[in-house]
């Protein structure tokens, strides 16, 4: 039987793994629940979760002493995850949109480049510009440079734009990257 990639369960959201209960190895812990803080040897804490019925979590491991507090753990990962969520909702990723120019471009074709672009910095997105030279075309690397110069000089006339990889030759195309300045 073959096993399918795309149909293993992962995990939607990389949420840090808590200790629970026994799992905590710390002789004394700052114990935390609803009214009441103070630093408790790790039975009392264990004891005090039984009671209530709850268990002890680990909040901050790093801490010295650790932070523990009393809840029911299924509520509290249900908390994390949807805080992760909302989080991850709130992230905007920047894409990278490509715009390709030709060695022989008119100045109509430039103008719609230049649109192109425009649309994209105002949906915030970073622009990689590409000229691929073809033939004989690659004589001429300076002038092709000089055209990729000058659609990012158009540009800076709409813009305030941050090179993040300026003009290079590599293979048989020109490329740059750039984004909009915030």
């Amino acid at each position: 039987m073959r096993i399918h990639r795309h149909r293993r369960g992962q995990p939607k959201y990389n949420l840090p793994q808590y200790k629970t209960n026994d799992q905590i190895k710390a002789p004394e812990v700052r114990l935390i629940h609803e009214d009441f803080s103070d630093v408790v040897p790790i039975q009392d804490a264990m004891a005090r979760a039984r009671e209530a019925g709850l268990d002890l979590i680990e909040i901050s491991p790093k801490a010295n002493p650790p932070v523990c507090k009393i809840m029911d753990h299924s509520n509290f990962k249900y908390q994390k995850e949807k805080e992760a969520k909302k989080q991850r909702a709130q992230s905007k990723e920047v894409e990278l949109k490509g715009i390709r120019l030709s060695f022989k471009i008119g100045s109509s074709d430039l103008e719609v480049r230049r649109k192109q672009a425009k649309k994209f910095f105002e949906q915030g997105h970073k622009l990689k510009i590409e000229m691929q030279l073809r033939g004989r075309e690659r004589e001429h690397k300076q002038r092709a440079q000089d055209i990729m110069n000058n659609f990012i000089d158009l540009l800076r006339e709409d813009f305030e734009i941050r090179v993040d990889s300026p003009v290079a030759f590599q293979g048989n195309r020109f490329q740059a990257v750039i984004a909009r300045e915030k």
